[in-house]
């Protein structure tokens, strides 16, 4: 399903305007946010450091100003949009946060050790309790929690060198 979420992107050029719907879509699926929220946020990853004003995320994207406040909210808390304000004037500035990969990474990292710790109560309640069943396919409930073991190191070294970085 293909919607148009950016109706007033004229000052996008055509590969910036696919780009932000694709990303858009992705962020939907991956992120739980909705399709502005989405758009917003792949729009500040893809916009310069010095981010938009309120008004121009407005303008850009066709949305009414409740609507984009509302969005950007929960993408602040979210963590993965950040706001300043330059001295002298009044206005915010928003763009994506610098750390939006880590915090991604971040989100990763728990959503697997859910899955580890799932993942364990099942091998554990079926080595108890359906032997037979164990015996026949558990090895490969155990391999699956071994990928993901090794998921997370990857996962957490990188985050660590991430953090080296800053």
């Amino acid at each position: 399903m293909h919607r148009k979420i950016f109706p007033l992107m004229e000052s996008c050029s055509k590969e910036k305007k696919q780009l932000i719907e694709e990303i858009g879509l992705h962020f939907e699926q991956t992120h739980n946010i909705s399709p502005l929220a989405a758009r917003i946020y792949a729009m500040m990853i893809l916009s310069p450091a010095d981010g938009h004003t309120f008004e121009e995320i407005v303008n850009i994207s066709g949305a009414s100003k409740s609507s984009v406040s509302t969005q950007l909210n929960i993408l602040i808390q979210l963590k993965k949009v950040d706001y300043f304000t330059l001295s002298g004037s009044r206005k915010r500035y928003f763009r994506a946060s610098k750390m939006y990969l880590k915090k991604t990474l971040e989100d990763y990292n728990q959503s697997i050790e859910e899955e580890v710790s799932i993942t364990e109560k099942i091998i554990a309640y079926n080595k108890k309790n359906n032997i037979k069943k164990f015996k026949e396919h558990g090895q490969t409930a155990v391999l699956f929690k071994s990928y993901l073991e090794h998921q997370l190191e990857n996962i957490q070294s990188t985050i660590v060198e991430m953090e080296n970085i800053n």
